[in-house]
């Protein structure tokens, strides 16, 4: 798999020591619905973004959120391990701050990584935290999903690594 290596930067649960996983009930959608999950879950084994579970301790439903172009995005309702995680207070940036230090420039560029969280991994131990389950079965990610309580804290930070090289001289990076 591409992407950040693990010895720059691995997503971390944190989950609460004293938090009890949960269970949630599986969703019931119909056969179009099913036949979309099915097809995203496909791809995403393909490219090694999730992997099969058995017996995981902590179960999430897949949502289904319909996207502006009249298809549909997959994304896993993490509600109840967002919970049980504390928050990470790594500061993100001020947009309003950003936008008024590009006062007085003379040039400008935004740069957009490609399925930028996607590309860093989550840690091995909390890889199972994160299953959901499907008609097909249950998987769980071997990256950093969206939805995860913390995922632009961690983003933020990897961004920010990687701009260490004089970058807040020229210039501002943001997630």
């Amino acid at each position: 798999m591409q992407g950040v290596s693990p010895e720059i930067m691995v997503h971390k649960l944190n989950v609460h020591p004293e938090a009890r996983p949960i269970k949630q009930k599986k969703r019931a959608f119909g056969v179009d619905r099913n036949r979309i999950i099915k097809e995203e879950v496909e791809k995403l084994l393909k490219i090694n973004y999730i992997r099969p579970v058995q017996y995981p301790e902590w179960l999430a439903n897949v949502v289904l959120v319909p996207k502006n172009n009249g298809k549909w995005r997959m994304c896993i309702d993490f509600t109840d391990l967002n919970r049980a995680c504390p928050k990470d207070s790594f500061p993100l940036p001020r947009i309003d701050a950003m936008i008024d230090s590009t006062s007085g420039c003379e040039l400008m560029s935004f740069l957009d990584a490609f399925q930028g969280y996607n590309q860093i991994r989550l840690a091995p131990e909390d890889q199972e935290k994160t299953s959901f389950v499907t008609e097909q079965g249950t998987y769980c990610y071997t990256v950093m999903p969206f939805g995860l309580k913390n995922a632009g804290a961690t983003y933020q930070r990897l961004v920010n690594s990687i701009s260490k090289t004089n970058w807040q001289k020229h210039g501002s990076l943001y997630r």
